[in-house]
């Protein structure tokens, strides 16, 4: 699999650096899709801070990519679904961090969660 990206810099507004425009995603035999994915605990639990639940986002989302062979190498594309704006930049950090730097496509939106504990919720497509 490769991935190239895709991020004019000519006619377009320009991306900051944590995310491109776009990715080419070629050579690819699966794709993942991943639903939703919460910071909550293995008893379905919801820590009350944001830091502790953007890492458990992230934990839970590694587990997710390990059970079908893939790390956060594998994602290609992310949203990600703020319950307050004022989150976005530990949400963008997080991302970061957990990517190792690596700028992929990437949305946040400002939602009202199903539930008001869940201050996060993240979404990803991964490839391989």
């Amino acid at each position: 699999m490769q991935i190239t990206p895709r991020n004019p810099s000519n006619g377009i507004y320009a991306a900051t650096p944590d995310y491109v425009h776009a990715v080419e995603v070629s050579g690819v035999q699966r794709f993942l899709f991943v639903s939703g994915t919460m910071g909550l605990d293995a008893d379905g639990r919801a820590p009350a801070g944001l830091d502790e639940q953007l890492m458990l986002i992230w934990n839970n989302l590694r587990r997710i990519l390990a059970e079908a062979g893939m790390t956060v190498d594998n994602i290609v594309r992310l949203t990600s679904y703020l319950r307050d704006a004022a989150y976005a930049e530990a949400n963008q950090n997080a991302r970061v961090r957990a990517l190792g730097g690596r700028a992929i496509p990437t949305t946040a939106i400002v939602v009202q969660t199903l539930t008001p504990d869940w201050l996060v919720e993240i979404e990803v497509i991964a490839a391989a």
